[in-house]
């Protein structure tokens, strides 16, 4: 998928709930639709930076920083970090990123830093197609940074009991995000993840999901799976640890479905 001159795609991978599979989402739906074609830019926005360690940026290599990318103004030169993954790049956190949401507040323009920066179109930020945000588990002010600037929301929800407490304050801040800072903001879809289909409870759970959110809910669904457990130690996504596990084939084929999805509504926009 070569980019014809047009914006990158923005999309903030978020749930203020941790442990639901965002940040294996973020390294492995990054891996997918770069085999597929398309080049990607992954901002680790995660303090603790498990997007970079799982896509083997060790800590001595991350010189330019998220915490850069919030601060950098116009003669801040951008510098982004290769993967082992061809088409695959980063922006790697570190620690220091924590403080960033306290440096933030006094800040006027403190929601739209990343919006902001884009807007300078830096040539290696616009030559991809895709820009994934691996949001922190929280909707504080380096997650509203990413609502601001993200085309759209993909939200991994996992398959356990509460799975849908606290979905409804994440759909209010994206609300809250379109009335205001980002009226084009939407919802690219929730993706049932940690689904375990030997537990009744994951299927009440996908089958809720879709009862209440409908079609925003992807077709795909993200198996519990060791392979996708045991990949991050070894600094590499799991499509490359394992390309033919159970995890690693979901993975392809959401990157598929969400292909075909921006697909379907590009063409819906152009047709209306």
């Amino acid at each position: 998928m070569e980019n014809s001159g047009s914006n990158p795609r923005v999309i903030a991978i978020a749930n203020q709930k941790g442990g639901v599979g965002k940040t294996t989402t973020a390294i492995n739906l990054g891996t997918a639709l770069a085999a597929l074609g398309s080049r990607v830019l992954l901002v680790d926005f995660d303090p603790q930076g498990n997007a970079s360690t799982g896509l083997g940026v060790a800590t001595q290599d991350r010189s330019f920083t998220a915490y850069d990318l919030i601060f950098a103004n116009q003669n801040t030169n951008i510098r982004i970090s290769s993967t082992a993954v061809p088409g695959l790049t980063i922006v790697p956190a570190t620690p220091d990123l924590s403080s960033a949401d306290v440096e933030l507040v006094p800040d006027a323009r403190r929601l739209h830093k990343i919006r902001d920066l884009f807007a300078t179109s830096p040539q290696n930020i616009v030559d991809n197609d895709f820009i994934l945000i691996d949001c922190p588990p929280s909707l504080n002010l380096l997650t509203l940074n990413a609502f601001v600037a993200a085309d759209s929301v993909l939200v991994p929800l996992q398959c356990e009991f509460f799975a849908l407490e606290g979905l409804s304050q994440l759909m209010r801040t994206v609300q809250s995000i379109r009335s205001g800072s980002n009226r084009d903001l939407m919802i690219e879809g929730v993706v049932l993840t940690m689904f375990d289909k030997r537990n009744n409870l994951s299927s009440q759970v996908a089958e809720d999901a879709r009862s209440n959110l409908g079609s925003l809910v992807f077709d795909t669904v993200i198996p519990r799976n060791v392979r996708l457990s045991e990949a991050p130690s070894h600094a590499i996504p799991a499509l490359v640890y394992d390309h033919t596990s159970a995890g690693s084939i979901a993975y392809q084929k959401l990157a598929g479905e969400l292909l075909a999805r921006i697909r379907k509504n590009s063409l819906s926009e152009e047709i209306a």
